[in-house]
């Protein structure tokens, strides 16, 4: 007769297997399985070539609306001037020192990293951006050009004085270590002291004894010798508020200029991240 084990005895030997945790999985007919390999197949690896970099509608707007809006209008009004009795206006062409000193500030741009110039040209850019990123700096470079126009006098001693001091200021400027923000607050003070000087100081010792609060101090010889020795011509009162305009516009498309022409946001060509 066979003898039979006590139930705590086979209670034991069932503890002695192994317990494995899991969920249930379909299993796959070979026909799915067949498919989902000629899938696969059609998938590449994911390179960087497959993303584009897309520029997003606020940063197009800043780029290439904004800031050709605000260079032009530096521009146009840079060398505008109101004649002295009449209030015409008067387009005074720049001089060729004022192109000088722009292109010396574009590479005071690229050396204190306000416009990476690496992030605005690359081959990998299509021929459209390349060209409408170059639009772009080369109105950069106008305003530059007629904010020199509008600070410098128009002729005479004082021109060759403050032409001076602006080429002594920008050269120096090149063999120093400057970032964007010290850069920017160095550019203002130059350009504040070059209006302060041919606005409220020059201007006001050629305009009419009734305009000026200077001139009241000087008697009309006086104010003929100042006007023959200083070569300056005489404008209305109102260039000096249209050139405090233009300064003031040409500092805040300065400030929107961004280091990067292109978006930070990657995305593939379905449009998602």
């Amino acid at each position: 007769m066979e003898t039979v084990g006590k139930p705590e005895e086979k209670t034991n030997d069932r503890n002695d297997f192994q317990i494995v945790e899991g969920e249930l999985l379909e299993v796959s007919t070979g026909e799915e399985l067949e498919n989902f390999g000629k899938v696969k197949s059609n998938i590449s690896p994911k390179t960087e070539n497959q993303f584009e970099i897309q520029k997003s509608p606020t940063a197009k707007k800043i780029i290439y609306l904004i800031l050709p809006f605000i260079f032009l209008t530096v521009t146009l009004l840079g060398g505008l001037r109101l004649s002295d009795k009449t209030n015409d206006f008067l387009f005074l062409k720049p001089a060729l020192v004022c192109l000088i000193f722009a292109a010396i500030m574009l590479v005071l741009f690229f050396r204190a990293k306000l416009i990476r110039l690496d992030e605005w040209f690359s081959e990998d850019f299509s021929l459209t951006t390349n060209t409408a990123n170059a639009l772009v700096l080369f109105t950069l470079f106008s305003a530059s050009t007629q904010i020199f126009n509008a600070l410098l006098p128009e002729r005479g001693l004082p021109f060759w004085i403050i032409a001076f001091c602006f080429f002594w200021t920008l050269w120096n400027n090149l063999f120093a270590e400057f970032d964007t923000v010290k850069l920017l607050k160095s550019l203002g003070a130059l350009f504040g002291i070059a209006f302060f000087a041919k606005y409220l100081i020059l201007a006001n010792l050629t305009a009419p004894i009734n305009e000026s609060w200077l001139r009241g101090l000087w008697e009309n010889p006086a104010q003929e010798t100042f006007t023959w020795l200083l070569d300056l011509p005489r404008f209305s009162a109102g260039t000096g508020y249209i050139q405090f305009f233009t300064l003031a516009l040409y500092l805040i498309g300065l400030f929107l200029v961004p280091q990067n022409a292109q978006a930070d946001t990657r995305v593939n060509s379905e449009g998602k991240f």
